[in-house]
């Protein structure tokens, strides 16, 4: 089995397939058949029917790659293992799952006009820095 390298991921809130076939070096139609395959991999479509694949679909792509390719899994055990990683991180709390403290958070998922506010205060906190 071949070790698959970790690319680093840009620091972009969405890609799209082109970039994320790229950074991963799956084919573009191997992306559309893992959507139907997996369906933790769910990239949003824009209005023009574009996928938008986001930071954390990137992630899952490696990971599925990473499981079929080094790993030696099938389509379906790749299925479960992802499953059985994502109620790990669940229970295991947000130790896991934390945003790293040297990162700002610019979207939070505070709703209503509180939310709004620290997060556009968080902008003008960076942009002060700058």
């Amino acid at each position: 089995m071949q070790a698959v390298q970790t690319p680093q991921i840009p620091d972009r809130l969405f890609f799209r397939i082109g970039d994320v076939s790229e950074l991963t070096g799956v084919e573009t139609y191997v992306l559309r058949f893992w959507e139907s395959e997996f369906p933790m991999l769910s990239p949003k479509k824009t209005s023009s029917g574009q996928r938008q694949y986001r930071r954390k679909d990137v992630e899952t792509v490696l990971e599925i790659k990473r499981l079929l390719y080094a790993e030696g899994y099938t389509i379906a055990g790749a299925r479960k293992a992802i499953r059985e990683q994502t109620k790990r991180k669940r229970k295991a709390g947000p130790e896991v799952t934390a945003k790293k403290k040297s990162q700002p958070v610019l979207f939070s998922p505070q709703p209503g006009l509180d939310g709004i506010k620290k997060e556009l205060q968080g902008i003008l906190n960076l942009l002060a820095k700058n």
